[in-house]
């Protein structure tokens, strides 16, 4: 992660530095570390716990249950960094999957449909970051009415199920393709959603921690002012990382209805919420400036992780999900804050 608001150390100065001050100029990974930690910790409890955690088939269904919340994470990661927020993304799915649906079951060709699924929230996000950075509204706000607006039209479009049809092309994108033949089931098995969300974690990677984009992002998130007057593009950088999260919600819709064949008005409700929780666990700092891309990522496989753990106790009702969520998200934030103190110290 790369971060303007504090100079690199000299080349070969961090070899001559004790370890606790080398640790301390990298104060700002100590929630992702902490989310890859207690990642494995997850793991190793349900292991010993409730078994078959740690076996093929139970990672392919925790990567093909969870892509659409991975490309969530890492829009949100985008927006976060700029110290922004996008309340929308849950019910940009929501327009862009039920339009999506209603056009293939017109007749309209499906790659088409999933090309105007991806524009939709790219729309949604051009709209948002010109209300932000051109109107002066605050994030929270202009998402805000970027989500009542996205799922009023979602249920203008329709309140009921829509069907993708059975021989729609956009179905190859949720069919499952195994890739090792385990014994007993034990297979490695993926989806073509699955590499989409891989490559969205790629791309974004590249461009978040390699680019000029991204160097600038980070820049804003540190101070605004600053990166203004260092003639840094602030203004497009951040409608830009609006219509990249919009886009990625798109692309969330296309990966979400091609797996579960259907849509509705109320998909991804409270979806926002997990993928800002998952940008918080995997090390963005919510006052921005600071966040990583594999992180995000870590975050929402602890999401979905808890959810598999849950499901094989039995005994924890599912509404205790959100309070779990809840719990460690505010772990997170404290932590957060008392890195952001050191850092001050």
């Amino acid at each position: 992660m790369s971060s303007l608001t504090a100079p690199p150390a000299p080349l070969g100065t961090n070899e001559r530095l004790p370890l606790r001050k080398r640790l301390a100029l990298h104060l700002d990974a100590l929630p992702t570390v902490a989310s890859i930690l207690i990642f494995v910790g997850m793991v190793v409890f349900g292991e010993l716990a409730y078994g078959r955690i740690l076996q093929f088939n139970t990672i392919s269904n925790l990567l093909i249950n969870n892509a659409h919340l991975v490309i969530l994470a890492v829009a949100l990661t985008f927006v976060i960094v700029t110290g922004g927020i996008d309340l929308s993304v849950g019910s940009v799915i929501a327009v862009s999957s039920v339009a999506g649906v209603m056009l293939l079951n017109a007749g309209w060709n499906p790659w088409l449909v999933a090309v105007l699924m991806i524009l939709i929230g790219a729309l949604s996000g051009v709209i948002a970051g010109v209300l932000v950075q051109y109107f002066n509204v605050q994030p929270f706000i202009a998402t805000l009415a970027m989500m009542f607006l996205g799922r009023g039209l979602a249920s203008i479009l329709s309140t009921v199920p829509e069907r993708v049809p059975d021989d729609s092309a956009l179905m190859l994108l949720g069919e499952k393709l195994k890739l090792y033949d385990g014994p007993k089931v034990n297979d490695i098995v993926i989806t073509p959603g699955v590499i989409i969300a891989a490559l969205v974690v790629i791309i974004s990677f590249f461009v978040l921690h390699r680019t000029r984009m991204g160097r600038t992002v980070y820049a804003i998130g540190g101070s605004e002012p600053s990166a203004a007057l260092m003639g840094l593009p602030v203004a497009a950088t951040k409608v830009w990382v609006y219509v990249i999260s919009g886009g990625l919600s798109g692309l969330a819709a296309v990966v979400y209805t091609a797996r579960l064949g259907s849509a509705q008005n109320i998909t991804g409700i409270g979806w926002e919420l997990d993928a800002i929780a998952a940008a918080v666990i995997g090390g963005t700092l919510l006052t921005g400036g600071a966040g990583y891309v594999l992180g995000s990522v870590v975050g929402a496989l602890v999401l979905g992780l808890m959810i598999v753990l849950i499901t094989r106790d039995g005994s924890v009702p599912p509404e205790a999900t959100t309070i779990i969520t809840g719990g460690i998200l505010l772990l997170f934030v404290l932590l957060q804050r008392a890195v952001t103190r050191r850092q001050r110290e």
